[in-house]
């Protein structure tokens, strides 16, 4: 048999091709803010994790500039050996300051975090005991480990607190979730997560890579947003997000994260941050702690933006974040749609299985502290005559 012949009889990318309905992997020839550009189309960017904005923000741009004529345009080794620069160790005293967390420690990517640190953490006899709902880096961090993986159901405390009595009180419990959850937009319940973690003496880990810098009176995620920040062990993230860079985090208990940094493989057999990167995540953080301004702007917008869609018909599930989701529920209409925004000059991402599961296919949205009241005006009228078109939304009835 050929190892290959798999790849061969894969035709699913074909048919898309084929029927010139292919979202993915689409060039961008131009990336300014809210605005871009395909080589066929210029849009509205609705569909960027950028949520304050900041990767087009000049102070962040200059500092990356700056970091690289000082240090060149890599670190040109891991961070075990040749690879940590004192930029390094200073974001990651900033981070640990502003997470109220002891020490935190920052990788390559947000999945490297999740891949090393969760694999390093269990052990034969530990177990983790994962949302429904959470990011693949999570599922492969477990994977990579020797641990067990328990899963709940998505938010369902009771299913939760069922896996965690079926669990061995001699082993260890690792709950983990994300904090906002990527595809839907909605949040974890927290409060409940730790009055459980506590009832079973488990540790909990929060994945708030879309929930840090968006959400939290000081912008320190969802943690803060839930009171529950003392009360949750570790606290990961991305800097690829509100930060508008590139690159992970943890941040926690010392001894924990001092295990994690000499034991999580991703982070000792990687390269690590680039000057570039880790100078605009140290320039962002300055700016997510004293400007709050964006977050402002951000909550505006979000607001306008789910209001209008909630108000047309639009099924937008539980989200209360800027992650806005268009539910769906099938594949076909959902690459129409996608296809029928861009062609009108809105980009979104189409989501389909296996990011979520079959039946809850769905357009991501997203909305951006930088979009301009008339930017997120003329999306709206898009996305209302397109709905109505495709009957996703009852068409307007006129009394004759």
């Amino acid at each position: 048999m050929d190892v290959f012949q798999k790849c061969l009889d894969w035709d699913f990318v074909k048919n898309l091709r084929a029927n010139q309905s292919y979202p993915y992997f689409q060039a961008l020839h131009e990336k300014n803010g809210t605005f871009i550009a395909t080589e066929e189309h210029e849009m509205i960017m609705l569909g960027s994790n950028d949520y304050l904005g900041l990767s087009n923000n000049p102070r962040v741009m200059l500092a990356a500039h700056e970091a690289t004529t000082r240090f060149g345009t890599s670190s040109s080794g891991s961070r075990f050996l040749n690879g940590t620069l004192a930029l390094h160790n200073e974001l990651e005293q900033r981070l640990a300051r502003f997470l109220n967390k002891e020490k935190a420690i920052v990788f390559s990517t947000g999945y490297q975090t999740n891949l090393g640190s969760i694999s390093a953490l269990l052990g034969r006899n530990d177990v983790a005991i994962i949302d429904r709902g959470v990011h693949a880096s999570i599922i492969d961090g477990i994977k990579l480990g020797v641990g067990k993986m328990v899963r709940f159901r998505h938010n369902d405390m009771e299913d939760l607190e069922a896996k965690l009595q079926a669990v061995p009180e001699q082993a260890g419990k690792l709950i983990i979730v994300d904090g906002v959850f990527s595809m839907e937009g909605d949040m974890a319940n927290l409060k409940d997560i730790v009055y459980l973690k506590n009832k079973y003496s488990a540790r909990l880990l929060v994945d708030d890579a879309h929930g840090i810098g968006v959400l939290g009176e000081q912008g320190r995620g969802t943690c803060e947003h839930f009171g529950v920040e003392d009360e949750t062990d570790l606290i990961a993230g991305t800097f690829s997000k509100s930060f508008g860079s590139l690159g992970g985090f943890i941040a926690g208990n010392e001894d924990v994260i001092d295990y994690i940094q000499h034991k999580a493989r991703s982070m000792i057999f990687s390269a690590s941050m680039t000057p570039a990167s880790v100078a605009a995540a140290l320039t962002s953080l300055d700016i997510m702690e004293t400007e709050q301004v964006w977050r402002s702007n951000l909550l505006t917008n979000m607001n306008k933006f789910s209001g209008a869609l909630r108000g047309m018909g639009f099924d937008i599930g539980e989200s209360n974040t800027p992650i806005i989701p268009i539910l769906i529920g099938d594949t076909v209409t959902t690459f129409k749609f996608w296809s029928l925004l861009q062609q009108n000059g809105i980009y979104t991402n189409p989501i389909i299985s296996p990011a979520v599961q079959e039946g809850n296919e769905l357009i991501r949205t997203s909305v951006m502290a930088t979009h301009t009241d008339e930017q997120l005006s003329h999306a709206i009228n898009v996305f209302e005559q397109i709905g109505r078109s495709l009957d996703i939304i009852q068409p307007i009835l006129v009394d004759k």
